[in-house]
């Protein structure tokens, strides 16, 4: 499974092995074009000898502000030959955001789309360069065959940093060394198993940890990648029978629309042999019509962090055992589950994940206090990540997400987590969406739902199926479900909705 070598734990050592192996196979493709893997290793040496001539060195950080495209997948292993570090930002990051990560992460040069630029260069001081001049250069270079001045790195550098938000902070960037990315894209893969002949089929940005490592699992499996970020919804089905889609990296609301799709367009689907979920626990009734829109498709369970990347999966060929069970850990890491005393707890019992490994990252980008907080030594010395998400393990070692630090709350002398009341909203048949609300000081447990349902139907069929502490006291209908840009609930946006509604 593991390349212990150091250039084996380089990011861009990936695709260097997978260029030895097959150099003519497909490597990316999206809307515009393909590459194979000899084209697209050309153009990561060429973006190497750019960066190099725009005097960017080892440690600097280089921002994007781009589309999912196969010129940032360049971008990103060619910032990794040079030994830099690459920050992709959505492209949907607001300047109120943007100000905060730019002052963190104190980039050498940002490249970006031309929507953007104007923006950008308001609130950085640092050379912005718009794409399509930059990549005219990049594109001459590769013409020529030109290679920068080799670079000592080593597998500790920093490769990417990773900004997450939560729903009021500020974003905090996730320090993710080649040694940790490399060694969970292999465990990864010895789990996921993708394979030559595969075509991933992936619908999210590069700015999430979700979207970035299909580049690192493609190589590995020496797969094909599709990008189709941005792609029309409306599309989405004829896209994968095209392209042939194989593997479907999901979150629950990408999953019900294509389980909508197939059974509206009522075609002959793509061949997809396994769908990978994360963000949050698919709805039973989705997972059903996966497996009858896609005739022995596998649907299998994720769990993670990005601080970590990944804590478990259901092995593909276990996918329909321990339906309630995200999967084992990662080959290599181990999970204990803690008290708040920071006492291990027996089989069974819920406590606070707890993950170990050389997947684990080393903290948060220029936050001292927040990684001493989250990332923490054990007895021996060993790094351990305080996820602050509860579960339990089973006597196989299986693990089982219960929510949450967040999550968990007090109701009438109850403890509950929003998840169990969001996943009983998602079994009442016609509900597509569900966001739980625990309650504050001036407002009682809510429910936000997306359904052509009224809201005492809601209520009624959320009695039958939870204890009565657990039912809310109100349930608001949304038209369009708030997400995250990572198709995650947005939590803070529900409270507002539910403020503007006078609930």
């Amino acid at each position: 499974m593991v390349n212990d070598s150091p250039n084996g734990m380089l990011v861009h050592s990936l695709l260097d092995e997978a260029v030895a192996e097959t150099p003519d196979s497909t490597a990316v493709r999206d809307k515009t074009g393909v590459w194979t893997y000899r084209e697209l290793a050309e153009y990561t040496h060429a973006v190497d000898a750019w960066l190099e001539s725009e005097g960017i060195g080892s440690g600097d950080r280089v921002v994007t502000q781009l589309p999912t495209t196969r010129e940032l997948v360049a971008l990103f292993l060619g910032v990794s030959r040079r030994g830099a570090t690459l920050v992709a930002l959505n492209p949907g990051m607001k300047p109120f955001h943007l100000r905060a990560v730019l002052a963190s992460a104190e980039p050498r040069l940002v490249v970006a789309d031309g929507s953007v630029v104007g923006a950008l260069r308001e609130v950085t001081e640092t050379p912005v360069h718009e794409l399509t001049s930059c990549w005219r250069e990049v594109a001459r270079l590769r013409e020529l065959g030109k290679r920068a001045a080799p670079v000592e790195i080593h597998p500790d550098d920093v490769a990417a940093l990773l900004y997450t938000s939560g729903s009021t902070a500020a974003p905090k960037g996730v320090i993710c060394p080649h040694a940790q990315m490399t060694f969970a894209s292999r465990a990864l893969q010895a789990e996921l198993g993708y394979r030559p002949g595969d075509v991933v089929f992936c619908r999210f940005p590069m700015s999430w940890d979700y979207g970035l490592y299909k580049v690192l699992l493609a190589c590995l499996g020496r797969s094909e990648l599709v990008l189709a970020d941005g792609e029309s919804d409306l599309l989405l089905l004829r896209r994968m029978r095209e392209v042939g889609a194989t593997v479907v990296p999901i979150v629950p609301s990408l999953a019900t629309m294509i389980a909508t799709l197939a059974v509206r367009e009522g075609e002959a689907p793509a061949p997809v042999r396994m769908f990978t979920n994360t963000g949050a626990a698919l709805p039973a009734s989705t997972i059903t019509a996966l497996r009858e829109a896609f005739p022995g498709v596998r649907v299998v369970r994720q769990f993670g962090q990005t601080e970590c990347k990944r804590i478990s999966v259901m092995p593909p060929e276990e996918d329909r055992e321990r339906p309630d069970s995200v999967g084992r850990p990662l080959p290599g890491t181990k999970v204990l589950i803690l008290d708040d005393a920071g006492a291990e707890l027996p089989v069974g019992e819920i406590g606070e994940i707890v993950v170990t490994g050389p997947h684990v990252m080393p903290g948060y980008w220029r936050d001292p206090e927040l990684s001493a907080r989250n990332f923490r030594r054990d007895e021996n010395g060993a790094l351990r990540l305080h996820t602050g998400d509860y579960g339990r393990l089973d006597e196989d070692g299986y693990l089982y997400f219960e929510g949450r630090r967040d999550d968990m709350f007090k109701r009438k002398g109850v403890r509950m987590s929003t998840l169990e009341i969001e996943a009983a909203a998602m079994d009442i048949d016609g509900v597509r969406a569900a966001g739980a609300v625990p309650p504050g000081e001036t407002r009682d447990l809510a429910v936000c739902v997306e359904t052509d349902l009224e809201p005492h139907v809601v209520l009624r069929e959320l009695a039958k199926r939870l204890e009565p502490a657990k039912v809310p006291a109100v349930c608001h209908v949304v038209a369009e479900f708030p997400l995250t840009a990572h198709g995650k609930n947005a939590s803070a946006e529900l409270v507002r909705l539910l403020e503007g509604a006078g609930l």
